[in-house]
C-alpha cells in the first residue's frame, strides 16, 4: 500500500466558515491535538496577511511536536514583480515553518479576469515563486486553485501550470476542486492523467459543495495521490472541506492504508469534539464515524439483534475510532432495547423480565405524551432508577413561585422564590434571573449549595423549547430539552407539560440531579436517611 500524508488546513481553510472565528491561542489549542493525532502537515494561516496569523507562527515554535510539520500558507507572486521582493512571499519565509503552501492560478477565465495578467506571466509567477521558496529551505506545496475547472476548460494549460511548479522544484502537486462541483469519477480521470504527465507527487484537495469531498477525496488516492488535504469536522467555506473525521479512517479501515497508529485513530472523536468546543459550534451528532448518533440504534428489531452480534450491524468496530455503540431508547423500542440500554447505564435487568415489561410499557406511555428520550439520556437514567426504587432524592420541593415584571422603562425583570427539604432542614431562598427558568435555577442553587457544593460544576449549555400541538395555541403541550455539562462532559435531559415553567422545572430538577449523582457526594449530605455515594445510593446506618 502507498504511503499518504494527512494535511490539515483547519486552521486556515476551516476558519473561513461563517460564524467561525480561532484566537490564536485556539489555534495552539488544536495544533496539539492535531499533533497527537498524528497529521503529517498542520497548515497554521496566512503569515502576510493578518497579525493573528503572524503571532501563531511566533508561538507556534515553542510547541514541542512529534509528529506534524508546521505549513505557512501563501499565493504566488504578484504579477510583473520579483518573487524577492513580494511581501507575502517573504512573510512566508520569515515565518520559520518547516513549509509553504502557495496557491496559484489555474484556469485561464481567472488569469485573465482576476489576476487581469497573461497566461505566460502567470506560469512565471508559478515558476518563480517555488523556486524562491526552494532557495529558501522550505519544502513547497502549490495548491492549484480551481485546477479541475481549468483542465475541463483547457487541460494543456491546467497541465503547464503544475509543470511550471514541478520544474521550479515543488516538492508537492496539489490539484483543487476549489468550486467543490466535481464529480468522483471525473476526479478519477483527471488524477490518472495527472499523473502519467509529472513525476512530483500529487495531493488532492477538495470542497464539498456537491456533498462529494470525502468520496473525491478516496478515489484520488486510488488513482495515485499520496496527499489529503482536508479539516477536522469538514469545516471551510460555504459547504466545507473533505472531512477528515472520515477520510481518515476511510483510508485506514477501509483501504487498508495506515494514515495514523491503531492508538492514534483512537483519538478520532475525541478530536472532533475537542475542535468543534473550540470552535464553539455544536457536535454534529450524525456525522460518519465520530458523531453521537454514528452507531445509535433506534428500532427493536436492531437492537433485539444487536445484543447477540454488534458487528452484524456496525461498518466498522466503533472503539477504533474512540466512538461507541449506543441504544436509543424510544417508542420504537422493544424488551432487548431496554436491557441493553440499562446496562449501558450500569443497571442490570437481565433476570428481571417483568420489570422490563413495566418499564418500557411506562417508556411508551410518556413517549406518546411528548418525552423524548433519544436526546435525555440523563432523564432516562433517572427514570429507571426511579422505576426500580433505587434513585436518592437530593431535596424535596415544597413548593416555588416564579414572578415576572415588565417595568415603566422597558425593563424586564423575573424573581423565583423556592421553599424545599435538604440536609435534614427546610430552606427558602430567592433569587433574580433574565427569565422565570434563569431565576428559578439561581434559587435553586442557592438552596442546595451549602450541602452540595458540587453543584458549582454544574452547567446549563443549552435550552431547548418546542411545542408539540401548535393547534391548541397557548394551551399546547411544551417539551423542554436542557443540556447540561460540567467541563467533563454533557448530558440530555427533558420535561414535558402544558405550562412551560413546569416542563422547564422536570428537566432542570433532573440535569442537576442527574450530575450529582455522577459526583462523589458524602452519604451524610443526602436527605431523608438516604446519600448517594460514587453515584450509587446508600441508606446512613
Amino acid at each position: 500500500m502507498p504511503e499518504v500524508k494527512l494535511y490539515d488546513t483547519t486552521l486556515r481553510d476551516g476558519s473561513q466558515r461563517e460564524r467561525l472565528s480561532f484566537s490564536v491561542t485556539d489555534k495552539l489549542k488544536i495544533t496539539r491535538e492535531l499533533d497527537k493525532l498524528g497529521i503529517h502537515y498542520i497548515e497554521g494561516g496566512f503569515p502576510g496577511s493578518n497579525p493573528k496569523d503572524t503571532e501563531f507562527f511566533k508561538r507556534v515554535r515553542d510547541l514541542k511536536l512529534k509528529n506534524a510539520k508546521i505549513i505557512a500558507f501563501g499565493s504566488t507572486r504578484r504579477k510583473n514583480i520579483k518573487a524577492e521582493d513580494d511581501f507575502n512571499l517573504k512573510a512566508l519565509v520569515a515565518s520559520s515553518a518547516a513549509g509553504a503552501c502557495i496557491v496559484g492560478k489555474c484556469w485561464k477565465i481567472h488569469v485573465e479576469r482576476a489576476l487581469r495578467t497573461t497566461p505566460e506571466e502567470n506560469l512565471n509567477m508559478i515558476a518563480d515563486s517555488v523556486a524562491y521558496l526552494k532557495k529558501n529551505g522550505l519544502e513547497v506545496f502549490f495548491d492549484a486553485e480551481h485546477f479541475f475547472d481549468g483542465y475541463k476548460d483547457d487541460p494543456d494549460y491546467a497541465m503547464a501550470t503544475l509543470k511550471a511548479a514541478e520544474d521550479a522544484g515543488a516538492d508537492w502537486l496539489v490539484p483543487c476542486d476549489t468550486n467543490g462541483g466535481t464529480m468522483p469519477f471525473e476526479i478519477k480521470d483527471i488524477i490518472e492523467s495527472v499523473m502519467q504527465k509529472v513525476k512530483t507527487p500529487i495531493g488532492i484537495h477538495t470542497h464539498n459543495d456537491s456533498e462529494c469531498a470525502v468520496a473525491n477525496s478516496i478515489i484520488a488516492v486510488q488513482a495515485g495521490a499520496t496527499q489529503v488535504q482536508g479539516t477536522i469536522n469538514g469545516y471551510g467555506e460555504r459547504c466545507g472541506n473533505a472531512n477528515l473525521c472520515s477520510v481518515i479512517p476511510a483510508l485506514q479501515l477501509k483501504l487498508g492504508i495506515e494514515v495514523v497508529s491503531p492508538e492514534q485513530l483512537k483519538l478520532l472523536t475525541e478530536v472532533s469534539n475537542f475542535v468543534s468546543e473550540i470552535a464553539n459550534l455544536s457536535p454534529y451528532p450524525h456525522q460518519a464515524y465520530v458523531g453521537y448518533s454514528a452507531f445509535a440504534h433506534k428500532a427493536g428489531l436492531h437492537t433485539s439483534a444487536v445484543e447477540r452480534e454488534k458487528k452484524g450491524y456496525a461498518h466498522v468496530d466503533p472503539g477504533l475510532v474512540g466512538n461507541i455503540q449506543r441504544v436509543v431508547v424510544s417508542e420504537l423500542a422493544g424488551r432487548s432495547t431496554i436491557v441493553l440500554k440499562a446496562q449501558e447505564l450500569g443497571i442490570d435487568l437481565s433476570e428481571e423480565p417483568h420489570k422490563v415489561n413495566d418499564i418500557l410499557n411506562r417508556i411508551k406511555g410518556l413517549e406518546h405524551v411528548g418525552y423524548h428520550f433519544e436526546a435525555a439520556d440523563a432523564s432516562l437514567e433517572i427514570f429507571l432508577r426511579k422505576s426500580l426504587g433505587i434513585h436518592s432524592q437530593f431535596f424535596k420541593l415544597k413548593r416555588f413561585r416564579v414572578i415576572m415584571e415588565k417595568r415603566e422603562d422597558g425593563k424586564v425583570a423575573s424573581e423565583a422564590t423556592i421553599k424545599l427539604e435538604v440536609g435534614g432542614k427546610t430552606v427558602i431562598e430567592t433569587a433574580e434571573g433574565n427569565g422565570p427558568v434563569n431565576a428559578l435555577d439561581a434559587a435553586l442553587r442557592k438552596a442546595i449549595e451549602s450541602v452540595y457544593p458540587a453543584i458549582a460544576d454544574i452547567e446549563l449549555n443549552d435550552f431547548k423549547v418546542r411545542v408539540l400541538d401548535e393547534k391548541k395555541g397557548t394551551a399546547a403541550i411544551t417539551r423542554v430539552l436542557i443540556e447540561s455539562g460540567d467541563g467533563q462532559k454533557t448530558w440530555g435531559t427533558i420535561g414535558v407539560s402544558e405550562n412551560i415553567i413546569e416542563a422547564s422545572w422536570q428537566a432542570l430538577v433532573d440535569s442537576i440531579e442527574y450530575g450529582l449523582m455522577h459526583k462523589k457526594v458524602h452519604v451524610e449530605d443526602g436527605p431523608n436517611g438516604i446519600g448517594i455515594l460514587n453515584g450509587e445510593a446508600v441508606k446512613k446506618s
